[in-house]
């Protein structure tokens, strides 16, 4: 049996790693005012980040059509594909989960075509897609495949240190009276991932305490697996990395958060995902 991958364009994944496993990405796209843009094509980082810093709204996202999916699922059932796994950004913030089960009905493939929701986003959703490529590739048959993916998913743990409160005044998530007295503070968000959603999970008064904040989360969480960095263009990532190698001495992906997720966290924003036992 042959399963192929199939995920969207909020993993954050490495395209080094996309290549290597032969993951299909199918690309949400974001719109600032009437200008449209394919993530992960359109835009370097620098020149998104830019447009967000320029702009008084965030890029408004959209997940992809069903069309697109559907063009994905033919041409893998075309290069022989037997089964096709689908892993999609969270359904609590994205209707991509939707356009692929949509999809599957317009290809009308005799193959199998299974999604699973990996209720996270960034590398949170990526280490599963990785999980279940590596899977896979090493013979796994499609029903184990979504049960193994399925079970990660319930174990998958995403922590992250904001750098800046402006994407969250300009997504309305804090209002400007309060977002002015807590930049004043020098306040700090922590957030986490929570039932699919994206929830706070604290506050701290420096960036050095957010971080050390972060680190001890995944210090406490006791053995761990599949690891990955995730970050929007961070000078200090590598000594953020260094603290999390005091405790682990395994393999450490790293990911740049791309336009769908970072356009939400803003610059500066720095976080570790896992699977805890």
């Amino acid at each position: 049996m042959t399963v192929r991958i199939v995920t969207d364009s909020a993993c954050d994944l490495p395209q080094k790693l996309v290549d290597e496993l032969g993951i299909s990405i199918v690309p949400l796209t974001f719109r600032f005012g009437d200008e449209e843009f394919v993530d992960r094509a359109s835009l370097t980082p620098a020149e998104f980040w830019a447009r967000c810093s320029a702009s008084p709204v965030l890029p408004q996202t959209a997940a992809p059509a069903p069309g697109q999916f559907a063009e994905t699922y033919q041409r893998l059932a075309k290069e022989g594909a037997t089964a096709i796994l689908v892993v999609t950004i969270s359904a609590e913030l994205s209707a991509t989960k939707q356009a692929a089960e949509q999809g599957a009905k317009e290809a009308s493939l005799n193959i199998p075509v299974r999604i699973v929701d990996s209720r996270s986003a960034s590398m949170g959703e990526g280490i599963n897609v990785l999980a279940a490529a590596r899977l896979a590739k090493s013979g796994v048959g499609i029903d184990d495949l979504v049960a193994k993916v399925t079970a990660m998913v319930d174990r998958t743990k995403v922590w992250g240190a904001l750098d800046t409160l402006e994407n969250l005044k300009k997504n309305g998530r804090i209002g400007g009276a309060k977002a002015l007295l807590a930049s004043a503070l020098a306040i700090k968000p922590i957030i986490t991932v929570k039932d699919g959603k994206v929830a706070e999970g604290g506050k701290q008064r420096t960036r050095s305490k957010a971080l050390a904040f972060v680190v001890e989360q995944f210090r406490a969480a006791g053995t761990v697996s599949n690891v990955a960095v995730l970050h929007a263009q961070c000078a200090d990532v590598d000594g953020f990395i260094a603290q999390l190698r005091e405790t682990y001495s395994g393999e450490i992906i790293i990911g740049d958060i791309g336009s769908v997720i970072g356009s939400h966290t803003g610059p500066g924003t720095i976080g570790v995902t896992y699977h805890v036992q």
